[in-house]
């Protein structure tokens, strides 16, 4: 049976691995760029080179960035009394377009998942920590969804911040039960920031 040569084949299969592309999408965007001549190859290619040597993470807060700081920690208007901790880098977009929220990030990089193999002992909380005790900032807001895994890591989160006499918050109701912040949208997030309820 024929089928598409090796290199073809090579491509769908890391598209694959893209998340929502199956087989039949993998292939399409393939034709596509086989047949193209506006000069998309070519800008892929050097972007996903640029994605790669140049995007690194926030030396402070975790988020994306092309230098040791990201732009919001660069920002000398951010409240630095006013933590935003989330789970992900993209986490920190989802709050960024309600414009609600006017002070700093930290991203945590991941939460309480045994399933995964993620115990409490493995959240990275030692940076947040170091940037607590320096900062001091007023109050803490946990932006970390309504999954049970998510509640968990808050849970541990906050009893170990409060030791710190830190106040401790976290998003008020109107998030989607059992689901991240990547479902929630942005007049959403806004009212659950604007809510928030101390742990």
């Amino acid at each position: 049976m024929i089928d598409f040569p090796p290199v073809i084949r090579n491509l769908i299969e890391a598209l694959k691995e893209l998340p929502a592309v199956g087989p039949r999408s993998a292939e399409r965007i393939i034709l596509y760029l086989l047949e193209e001549n506006k000069g998309t190859k070519q800008r892929l290619v050097a972007s996903l080179k640029e994605l790669e040597t140049k995007i690194t993470l926030c030396s402070r807060c975790g988020f994306y960035s092309e230098e040791p700081l990201c732009q919001i920690c660069q920002d000398p208007s951010r409240d630095l009394l006013y933590y935003c901790v989330v789970i992900h880098p993209v986490d920190v977009l989802k709050i960024e377009r309600t414009g609600a929220f006017r002070g700093v990030y930290h991203v945590l990089g991941k939460k309480i998942s045994p399933l995964e193999g993620h115990t409490p002992e493995d959240l990275p909380i030692a940076h947040l920590i170091q940037r607590i005790d320096k900062e001091k900032p007023r109050e803490v807001i946990l932006a970390f969804g309504t999954d049970a895994e998510a509640e968990a890591t808050a849970l541990f989160v906050s009893q170990i911040l409060k030791k710190r006499a830190i106040k401790v918050s976290s998003l008020a109701m109107g998030l989607p039960a059992g689901s991240g912040l990547e479902y929630a949208d942005s007049v959403t997030l806004s009212y659950a920031l604007s809510g928030r309820r101390e742990l």
